[in-house]
C-alpha cells in the first residue's frame, strides 16, 4: 500500500526576537511571571512588511532542499494557518505563486493550533492514494498580529514562525512498522468555542479582531482531550506509548506538555520542547519543533514520532509518523 512519507523538513523564524523583559515594558508582566506559568523565555515577531506567506515560503524552500526537490516537483500545497495574508485567496495559492510551482492543488486548512496535524492528514488523502506525487504541508502563523497588547494573559504567549514538510508516496506493507503516516485521530467540540477564539471576522464584525482565551479552562481540556486522541491513534495500529521514540507536541505551554506526558506515562526525555524559544506559534509549532530536533540530531530515520495539538474550536488531534 502507499504511505505518505516525510522526505524533507524546513523551518523559518523571523529575525526579530522579543524577550520577556521587552514585553514587561509595554504590559504589566515580568520575566519570572511568564516563565513560571508558561516556560516561555522569548518569541519571534514578523516584520511589518512580512506576510505569513513570506514565512511559509522560506520554510518551504528549506524543506524542498532537504528533500532534494524543486518547486517544479510540487503538485499539492496545503497551508495550515489562522493568519492568512488575505480573506481570499488561500495563502497556499500565494505560496504557490511566490515559489514558482506549476499549476496544481493548493488550499488552506483552518484548525488553529491543531492546523498542522489536520493538514498532514488531509494531504495524506491525496498522497497516500496516489493523487499527488509531491506535496508541501506548511504550518505558518503571524499570531502577534492578533494580540491585544493590554491583555497580559494572552499577549505573552504567542509568536510568529513557519515550518514545512515535503510529503511523497512510498510503497509499504500496511503494517505499523511502515514508514510514513500510519495513524491519526482528529476531534472537534464546537460547544467549547468561547474558551479560545478571535472576536472578529469578515461576516460578523468586518474586522480582524483580537485573540481571547479562558486559559485555565483550555489547560484542563488540553490535558484530558489530547491524551484521549493520542490513545485512540495508538490503538488503531496496535501500538503503545512505549513504542514512541519522540513526542512532538504543539508548543503552547510547558505545563501542558508535562501534564500530557505525565498522564500518558511518557518518558520526559522523549518530549521535544521548543516553547521556551518560540512561544506558541499555533499551526507552525509542531513542524518548527520537528525541524529543531532533526537539525540537532535527536530525531533520525526510522524513528516513530507522535505529534499532537489542541486549538480553538476546540479542535484537537494526534498522528503517528515513522520518519
Amino acid at each position: 500500500m502507499l504511505r505518505s512519507a516525510i522526505t524533507g523538513v524546513g523551518a523559518y523564524l523571523p529575525p526579530d526576537i522579543v524577550t520577556n523583559e521587552a514585553l514587561s515594558k509595554i504590559v504589566d508582566t515580568s520575566d519570572d511571571w511568564i516563565r513560571e506559568r508558561t516556560g516561555i523565555r522569548q518569541r519571534h515577531r514578523a516584520a511589518d512588511d512580512q506576510a505569513v506567506s513570506d514565512l511559509a515560503v522560506e520554510s518551504a524552500k528549506k524543506a524542498l532542499e532537504a528533500a532534494g526537490k524543486t518547486p517544479a516537483d510540487i503538485d499539492l500545497i496545503v497551508v495550515a494557518t489562522t493568519t492568512g495574508d488575505l480573506t481570499f485567496p488561500a495563502t497556499a495559492a500565494i505560496v504557490q505563486r511566490k515559489l514558482g510551482c506549476p499549476v496544481g492543488i493548493a488550499f488552506d486548512v483552518q484548525a488553529v493550533c491543531s492546523g498542522f496535524v489536520y493538514a498532514l492528514t488531509v494531504a495524506d488523502g491525496f498522497v497516500g492514494r496516489g493523487n499527488a506525487k509531491c506535496a508541501l504541508v506548511i504550518g505558518a502563523e503571524t499570531m502577534t498580529r492578533l494580540m491585544d497588547w493590554t491583555d497580559r494573559g494572552t499577549c505573552v504567549l504567542f509568536g510568529d514562525g513557519a515550518g514545512a514538510v515535503v510529503l511523497e508516496p512510498v510503497e509499504e506493507q500496511g503494517a505499523n512498522t511502515d514508514r510514513g503516516l500510519i495513524s491519526w485521530s482528529l476531534r472537534c467540540d464546537g460547544t467549547k468555542q468561547d474558551l479560545l477564539y478571535v472576536d472578529g471576522g469578515p461576516s460578523t464584525t468586518g474586522t480582524v479582531g483580537k485573540l481571547r482565551m479562558a486559559g485555565n479552562q483550555v489547560f484542563k481540556h488540553a490535558v484530558i482531550n489530547i491524551s484521549e486522541s493520542i490513545e485512540a491513534a495508538l490503538e488503531k495500529v496496535d501500538l503503545t506509548i512505549a513504542d514512541v521514540d519522540w513526542f512532538i507536541p504543539h508548543q503552547a505551554n510547558e505545563r501542558i506538555l508535562h501534564g500530557v506526558a505525565k498522564r500518558l506515562g511518557l518518558d520526559e526525555h522523549k518530549v521535544i520542547q521548543t516553547v521556551g524559544e518560540h512561544a506558541n506559534t499555533s499551526a507552525a509549532s509542531i513542524p518548527l519543533a520537528l525541524s529543531t530536533a532533526i537539525d540537532d540530531g535527536r530525531i533520525k530515520k526510522g524513528d516513530l514520532l507522535l505529534m499532537e495539538a489542541m486549538g480553538g474550536g476546540l479542535t484537537w488531534g494526534a498522528c503517528l509518523v515513522r520518519l
